[in-house]
């Protein structure tokens, strides 16, 4: 099995099919089909479910997947580590939108200054989303709030967030327990605040009247001023905030309001750009193997 074989197969479960995976390896659709159908024969097994003219992966196709995606970057690894030990390329990392905002500047800044010669590209969505982008290889590191699937991700922590809830500072939202605004200002779906925020609530036998979704941060908490409803947030995200000292602040319970954000990256598949990042942003303590 050659690693071109592993390529192809990547990229038509990527693409979707043969039509645009062999448009995006800049080959004929037949040598695709038929380079397919060798890596078949050879392994003794389907690894495509042909319905008609889509494409789904078998379970020796998801199984070799997982394998395709280590053996790939293991091979990108050998190369870098022989181009001796100046790094270069592009690294491209995925974030929660706090985290790229408040959070990432300062470490990237100084890992630019001692790689220059390696390229940053940053995307920002929650959890889900860049776990999804991972798997797909599309960015090679990610930063994300736990929990995190263990069985398919190596990670370590990165940073240590307080997580608060935000009012309006002239609104009397809890006075009492049962005095809970009734509108809250999220996320989409698959961020971890919102989960918590909606756990918070369901922990008082109560649920938001209205949830509207927002797409970024100071967006969020400019709503709140004007007497919208709740948001929780991290709290270093309100020290970039120019109205701060108009929001009211509550805390949550320790077990409930500290929340860790992971680095996180393919299970056995560090590469040398991964490995440099994690030592500037984690520390040397956690750097791995």
């Amino acid at each position: 099995m050659e690693l071109s074989d592993l390529t192809i197969f990547r990229t038509v479960v990527r693409e979707g099919g043969i039509t645009r995976a062999a448009d995006k390896l800049g080959r004929v659709q037949s040598n695709v089909t038929k380079r397919i159908q060798q890596l078949e024969d050879r392994l003794e097994t389907a690894l495509f479910d042909r319905r008609g003219r889509r494409l789904v992966l078998t379970s020796s196709g998801k199984t070799l997947l997982d394998y395709a995606d280590r053996l790939l970057a293991l091979a990108a690894e050998a190369e870098e580590a022989l181009h001796g030990a100046r790094l270069q390329g592009v690294l491209r990392l995925g974030a929660m939108e706090s985290t790229a905002a408040v959070r990432l500047p300062a470490p990237l800044a100084s890992f630019s200054a001692a790689y220059p010669d390696v390229v940053l590209e940053m995307r920002t969505g929650n959890p889900t989303q860049m776990a999804r982008a991972l798997l797909a290889g599309e960015i090679d590191a990610a930063f994300v709030a736990e929990p995190v699937a263990t069985a398919r991700f190596d990670s370590l922590v990165a940073f240590v967030e307080e997580a608060v809830i935000v009012t309006a500072q002239d609104h009397s939202f809890f006075e009492k327990d049962e005095d809970v605004p009734r509108t809250v200002l999220v996320f989409e779906n698959g961020c971890p605040h919102r989960k918590r925020l909606e756990d918070w609530y369901a922990a008082r036998q109560q649920m938001p009247e209205r949830t509207v979704e927002l797409g970024s941060y100071h967006a969020m908490l400019g709503c709140v001023l004007a007497g919208m409803g709740a948001a929780l947030v991290p709290r270093s995200v309100i020290s970039t905030f120019p109205e701060k000292q108009r929001l009211r602040i509550t805390t949550l319970p320790p077990q409930q309001g500290r929340i860790q954000t992971l680095m996180i990256w393919p299970k056995g598949a560090v590469s040398p750009k991964v490995k440099a990042l994690a030592q500037v942003v984690c520390g040397d303590g956690q750097v791995p193997a």
